[in-house]
């Protein structure tokens, strides 16, 4: 509660903070707080750039991001700044291990995340990134990581590309992306031990399963937790799914209630029971958000296309997404796609008036499990 009260203190001498907060003093009890909603974010940060005053000038931090949304983040010069390391423990990731690194360094913070983690510890990291399966094959064989970081359908596809030269990967930390029943029973066939870790670039390092197999996540020390009603402040009970809130309590960079848009419950023994679906329409493909906005984007360039509907899926153990309007071109329609998400998808033109009129954008058809 101590630490609360500073986060909160220090919270409300930051501009954008203190209006988020009006009202409300450093006793206030959290459960009285307002949520700050991740969805608010870009609207804010275009008001106010570049942080919509919830955080100090850019020139403070160490590195800074832009994530799809857009969404600006600054990064703290200080071991481990997102906390990951404890996730990354769990899997015996350690001095002496070379782990292979394959989320984005470019622009977004994922790279940097797990990079910083594996380093504190005393690991040494490949920066390798996604993509370019050809040229990590290579490192593989060049220096024999023991383990590796990043989404974990990519996780799958370098150990096929790789062969016997792979063998050496024994330990994973994975994130950003589905992990479902197969996925994990045909990694673990494989002989390697991943912890699959649930965090985000506002948040750091929320909750991550552990070796003993028990079900749901251990939650990350030094935060708390909350499972709110949908769209509401109002605190759930353990045992019913919401969405989800954290709160830092960090004076140097408080974040006070914030929700991903994720949906979860706490479980028995304060474990929470994992990524639950989304509370809103945007989700998570191959480790990078996808959102309405984007969708839209699109028909505004192409207004011919009349109604958009982004399907994202499961194609074998990878995220997949195809985006189905009602008129235009399947091809300049996959073009902008790739061009607003950064991601490649399929399109294809159906019927005039099929498509649901339920005012989706985006239907994540991928299984919760």
């Amino acid at each position: 509660m101590t630490d609360l009260r500073m986060a909160l203190e220090a919270a409300l001498n930051l501009p954008g903070w203190a209006r988020h907060l009006a009202g409300h003093r450093p006793d206030s009890p959290l459960s009285a707080l307002p949520v700050l909603r991740k969805s608010e974010l870009p609207a804010m940060q275009a008001a106010e750039p570049p942080f919509a005053g919830l955080a100090g000038p850019a020139s403070g931090f160490a590195r800074l991001f832009a994530s799809p949304g857009p969404i600006f983040e600054g990064a703290r010069d200080r071991p481990d700044p997102w906390r990951f390391a404890p996730a990354f423990v769990e899997a015996g990731i350690g001095e002496g291990d070379i782990v292979l690194n394959c989320l984005s360094y470019h622009l977004t913070p994922g790279g940097f995340i797990l990079d910083a983690a594996a380093r504190s510890l005393g690991a040494a990291v490949i920066p390798a990134g996604p993509g370019n399966s050809a040229a990590i094959v290579e490192a593989i064989r060049a220096y024999r990581p023991t383990a590796y970081a990043g989404t974990p359908d990519f996780l799958k596809i370098l150990l096929e590309a790789a062969g016997e030269a792979g063998s050496t990967i024994r330990k994973a930390v994975v994130t950003g992306a589905a992990f479902p029943p197969s996925l994990r029973e045909w990694v673990a066939g494989q002989g390697i031990l991943a912890v699959e870790a649930y965090g985000t670039a506002e948040l750091g390092l929320v909750a991550h399963t552990t070796r003993d197999a028990a079900p749901g996540m251990r939650i990350a020390p030094g935060i708390l937790v909350e499972i709110l009603r949908p769209g509401t402040n109002e605190a759930l009970p353990d045992g019913e799914v919401g969405e989800v809130a954290v709160t830092i309590p960090d004076p140097v960079h408080p974040v006070i209630r914030f929700s991903p848009g994720d949906m979860s419950m706490l479980m028995p023994g304060g474990r929470l029971r994992g990524w639950m679906g989304r509370a809103d329409q945007s989700c998570k493909v191959k480790g990078m958000f996808v959102r309405p906005e984007q969708v839209a984007a699109i028909l505004r360039r192409h207004p011919e296309a009349g109604r958009l509907r982004l399907v994202v899926s499961r194609a074998g153990e990878v995220d997949a997404m195809e985006l189905l309007a009602e008129g235009g071109d399947a091809a300049a329609l996959e073009a902008t796609l790739q061009a607003e998400t950064k991601l490649r998808g399929a399109a294809r033109v159906v019927p005039a008036n099929s498509l649901p009129r339920d005012g989706k954008l985006i239907a994540d058809d991928r299984p919760v499990a």
